[in-house]
């Protein structure tokens, strides 16, 4: 239902652009394509409470709001259910092309870290959720909200919320690794 609701919304937004500017067959394909970004972004914008800046990464917010609502499943990965390090190395895979580890403290492994005020969309939070150990992962996307698999199912969280600010550990930023690699060593782009 939402994905229905999704397309009905960008094509009647797309119709209505189109009928204030000139045809479509006159512009050029990227003007049209900025349009239809932006018009995705004031949906994810709306539906998700973040508020996407002109290089939000239209990409992360549609896989997120494909998967809200899947179930949690201990260990799981597909949309039948999934859990938290399932749904983030999925996301880093399908949005970023990278591959990371499977769980959570392997994970974090990976990362440089990011202090919680220096968050940016795209990077990890991580949680040690009644544990001394790092427990639970979740997708920064801005304005203190991320993307997460939770025992209620993938949703989006608020890190101000009472539960996850006691629990949050610290950020990470995995880009910022790989880009240190590829630096050091150009032959690991050839190699994959």
């Amino acid at each position: 239902m939402k994905k229905v609701l999704l397309a009905i919304f960008l094509t009647l937004s797309i119709f209505a652009v189109q009928a204030q500017t000139k045809p479509v067959a006159t512009q050029p394909a990227e003007k049209v394509n900025d349009e239809e970004q932006s018009l995705a972004k004031d949906y994810f914008s709306q539906i998700m409470g973040v508020a996407l800046s002109t290089t939000s990464n239209v990409k992360l917010f549609q896989f997120v709001y494909d998967w809200i609502g899947t179930p949690y499943h201990f260990g799981g990965s597909t949309r039948k259910g999934i859990d938290c390090s399932g749904f983030t190395k999925e996301l880093y895979s399908k949005v970023f092309n990278l591959t990371i580890k499977r769980n959570s403290r392997d994970i974090f492994s990976m990362v440089s870290p990011v202090r919680k005020e220096d968050l940016q969309e795209g990077d990890l939070v991580f949680f040690k959720i009644h544990s001394r150990s790092i427990s639970h992962v979740g997708i920064y996307l801005g304005d203190g909200k991320f993307a997460h698999a939770s025992i209620k199912g993938v949703a989006i969280g608020n890190l101000s919320d009472g539960y996850y600010s006691k629990y949050f550990y610290k950020g990470g930023r995995l880009l910022d690794v790989f880009k240190k690699q590829l630096e050091e060593s150009p032959d690991i782009s050839n190699s994959q």
